[in-house]
């Protein structure tokens, strides 16, 4: 009977055996977020609603239909952030960290799970790569509790209290979960630079990309590489564009906003107001002010940010801050009559380019449809709140203007599937639909069409 049931698993691609891993960890997160004892006493929730929470710890979204600090215990928050831990760090690096723990071996299947898992291109190094996303991203955890619980004595009087919240910030921060404990995300700490500057540095960590992070460790501490070192393509586009969205993102809140809601407050806390939102909108979901008070333009120039979202192979969603970038170098080099796109001494591949087209335009169609429906079942919110909700769903950003307690059921379940295909990314969606790659075993003549 196992045999049977192992080898149908075995004949499952990647890419569906990892949404079904997701599903299971979703499964897993309604059964933890349903025991009793999360709740305070006296609260309880809908079943659509924990199922909800749980997508959005999962995914590491943030989108929350009650206050968490007013429904949960905490033993609940201490669930929440278990959750937001396999969310953040990937399902597949937590059951190759138990594999490991366990003394199993890491076979073929495993590798080539852990590689769809995170975006690799090759199988070699998979297993010293968990490794090392673990170890980074759990000692940034760690630093961020020391620093944020030590300076949070100033705020809450015990040391637990400081500490509780101090290791809630850090973990939602670096998995860009978006929740918060405080019951009004970090809008406490307007004025504090301080921890907003923390919160920023952790979420910039969560969202550059895992492959970034471990390249940069073996930069400040070289082992082997006999002083040649070198950064991947990857990690010049990757950090180069990320740095151009903040700065870009900043910049552009601070000019629109100059003669709207930042009129008549000091530059330093206008300057912070920006940064922070712009930060946030990479996917980490915490917010400073209440962004609904953003003109107009604003909440557009965000939504975009948010489709965008974090790098690959990191704790948030999007389309890629690589996606993103290929699309304009494509345009670029398109329109200088360029047929090959080189950077940084580099030509990128034609299969990319076609790849990251792709995702852009299935999730542009993604988003449209899905405005379109809930524009008919949330007649109530206007089309730029439903909006802003759809692209920080789908970059498993979190940021609202408010509306995602008042969403339908229909609409909390279109809610869900964005954050879900967010979390998984949508190459892992395509492959889902579609198998695994195939070359072709005969073309016909080609012929050109007129285009334009």
């Amino acid at each position: 009977m196992w045999n049977k049931v192992q080898k149908r698993l075995d004949k499952i691609t990647p890419a569906r055996a990892i949404v079904s891993y997701y599903f299971l960890a979703v499964s897993v997160s309604v059964l933890l977020l349903s025991i009793p004892a999360v709740f305070q006493p006296g609260v309880s929730i809908s079943f659509v609603d924990t199922v909800f929470t749980a997508v959005s710890a999962v995914s590491v979204t943030g989108l929350a239909v009650f206050d968490i600090s007013e429904t949960y215990s905490v033993f609940g928050i201490f669930m929440l952030m278990f959750v937001l831990q396999f969310g953040g760090i990937g399902v597949m690096t937590l059951g190759t960290f138990f594999w490991l723990l366990l003394g199993k071996k890491i076979g073929l299947r495993e590798r080539r799970l852990i590689m769809t898992d995170h975006n690799q291109a090759n199988l070699a190094g998979v297993v010293n790569l968990i490794k090392e996303i673990l170890t980074i991203i759990l000692l940034i955890e760690l630093i961020g509790t020391l620093v944020l619980g030590l300076y949070f004595l100033k705020y809450y009087p015990t040391w637990g209290e400081a500490f509780l919240h101090g290791l809630f910030a850090a973990v939602s921060a670096t998995t860009n979960g978006g929740f918060d404990i405080t019951g009004a995300s970090l809008q406490p700490f307007a004025d504090d630079y301080f921890v907003q500057i923390i919160n920023i540095i952790l979420i910039t960590l969560g969202a550059i990309g895992f492959p970034v992070l471990i390249e940069v460790k073996a930069y400040l501490f070289p082992k082997n590489n006999g002083g040649n070192f070198r950064f991947s393509l990857f990690t010049k586009l990757t950090t180069v564009t990320f740095a151009a969205l903040l700065f870009g993102g900043t910049l552009l809140i601070l000019i629109i906003e100059s003669q709207h809601y930042f009129e008549g407050v000091s530059w330093h806390k206008s300057f912070f107001y920006a940064f922070f939102q712009s930060a946030s909108t990479r996917s980490g979901g915490l917010a400073t002010m209440d962004v609904s008070e953003f003109a107009v333009p604003t909440l557009l120039i965000m939504s975009l940010l948010m489709f965008i979202g974090a790098s690959p192979s990191s704790v948030g969603g999007g389309i890629r801050t690589t996606t993103f970038a290929l699309n304009i170098l494509f345009v670029y080099h398109f329109a200088k009559g360029n047929r090959s796109i080189k950077i940084f001494k580099r030509e990128i591949f034609e299969e990319d380019i076609i790849k990251s087209l792709a995702v852009t335009m299935l999730a542009m169609i993604l988003c449209l449809m899905s405005l379109v429906i809930l524009s008919i079942t949330e007649q109530h919110h206007s089309l730029l709140e439903i909006l802003f909700e759809i692209c920080s769903a789908f970059g498993t950003t979190g940021l609202s203007m408010g509306i995602t307690p008042d969403l339908s059921t229909l609409g909390k379940c279109i809610i869900m599937a964005l954050m879900f295909i967010g979390r998984i990314g949508l190459i892992s969606s395509l492959f889902l639909l579609g198998g695994t790659e195939k070359k072709a075993k005969y073309h016909f003549p080609k012929e050109k069409v007129i285009i334009g």
